[in-house]
């Protein structure tokens, strides 16, 4: 299987000898960050610097005319990837053999939800979530699919990753995160994701729901949870927790927007692309799961993109929707993280890329060659040599 590790500019540019090193590990590809949100990141080998603070989403090139006086537009990087930092480490990296293919975040910004609350999902109780833009709101797709085409076709690029093209919820990833003292589950975390944001009010609407009624029900819903009740769990849970039929009606809305979005993103990003552009989705095969891997329909995402990335850290088991549906030529990218300090395990590399491949997966991706040790860098090489 053909394998592709995940890059950021930083780990490449001002190191004469990253982009060797990454091609060492043999890997063909590499899927490189062109558009991200914020983050701090460990660089181990850099020769300038061991942390990198990006302090905001942004995009990681110089933009074009495209934005020109438009009011929801990306922002440019700081310190962190001045420049062309993307082209300049994609340029590293294809001199030492590599395919680079664009590695793009998009609906997780929360540099966007600070300076304009509006674009962001509105929780049943009010809250705002400034890291998750409600995929809705007609400016805010305008946005995500210019951002997606943008970011997606930089000079050389043989194809995309688009991360984040769906709905996103409480779960941030980011910071000081605080919110784990209650067990919210997949019906909790549904339920805490739905969005009462004008533009949702109005799909409820167009479902036959009343939204206040329905954010009163939502809020109903989740009081066992805020007194440490166990969360029901899976879509039985969202059911019984607000009844068969309101459950329906928003997922209904829910996934509408977010196939529509798909949609419309991938068709421009192929439109803009030169012939034989690969397009895939981070994704997750249960459709109401959301995230940077969005939920999705599996038959539908393949007829749409030329495949999907699925996380299989812990197990590879969500890959199986997508092989029962995968059409001939589709990509199934089984997503190991190889860090040993996040949770990975690089020492079963093998064992788990024989395993995704029984499952269905036709290639593997490895988060991360710039975040990883010298250790587990090692033993990822020795796996991909047994491949």
């Amino acid at each position: 299987m053909k394998a592709s590790a995940f890059v950021y500019p930083w780990d490449v540019n001002g190191d004469p000898d990253a982009a060797r090193q990454i091609a060492a590990l043999g890997v063909e590809q590499v899927t490189l960050a062109s558009a991200y949100h914020s983050t701090r990141a460990l660089t181990p080998r850099h020769p300038r610097h061991r942390i990198v603070t990006a302090e905001h989403a942004a995009v990681l090139y110089p933009t074009d005319e495209r934005w020109a006086g438009r009011e929801l537009r990306p922002y440019a990087a700081g310190a962190w990837a001045p420049g062309d930092a993307y082209g300049e480490a994609a340029d590293a990296l294809a001199e030492a053999g590599l395919d680079v293919h664009t590695w793009v975040v998009l609906a997780h910004n929360s540099r966007l939800g600070a300076d304009r609350p509006d674009t962001s999902v509105v929780n049943a109780y009010g809250d705002h979530y400034p890291w998750a833009p409600c995929i809705a709101q007609p400016a805010t797709r305008a946005y995500l699919v210019d951002l997606a085409v943008e970011a997606a076709v930089r000079p050389g690029a043989r194809g995309t990753e688009l991360e984040s093209l769906g709905w996103y919820g409480l779960t941030h990833l980011h910071a000081h995160d605080k919110t784990g003292a209650i067990g919210l589950g997949d019906a909790g975390q549904y339920l805490m994701a739905l969005c009462f944001c004008p533009s949702c009010r109005a799909g409820y609407g167009g479902q036959g729901l009343d939204p206040d009624e329905l954010a009163a029900a939502v809020r109903a819903a989740l009081e066992p949870l805020w007194r440490g009740e166990p969360d029901h769990g899976g879509w039985a849970g969202v059911e019984k927790a607000l009844g068969d039929d309101k459950a329906a009606r928003t997922l209904a809305w829910r996934e509408e927007t977010a196939r529509t979005l798909q949609e419309a993103a991938v068709a421009a990003v192929r439109a803009a692309a030169p012939a034989g552009f690969q397009v895939l989705l981070h994704a997750d095969p249960v459709s109401y799961h959301v995230g940077a891997n969005p939920g999705v329909d599996p038959e539908h995402i393949l007829s749409v993109a030329d495949g999907v990335v699925v996380p299989c850290t812990g197990g590879a088991g969500l890959l199986t929707p997508f092989a029962e549906v995968r059409r001939d030529g589709a990509v199934l990218a089984a997503n190991f993280v190889v860090v040993s300090g996040m949770g990975g395990s690089p020492a079963t590399l093998a064992a788990d890329a024989e395993r995704a491949a029984g499952l269905g997966a036709t290639e593997l991706r490895l988060y991360h060659a710039g975040l990883a040790s010298d250790g587990d860098l090692d033993t990822v090489r020795d796996a991909i040599a047994r491949r």
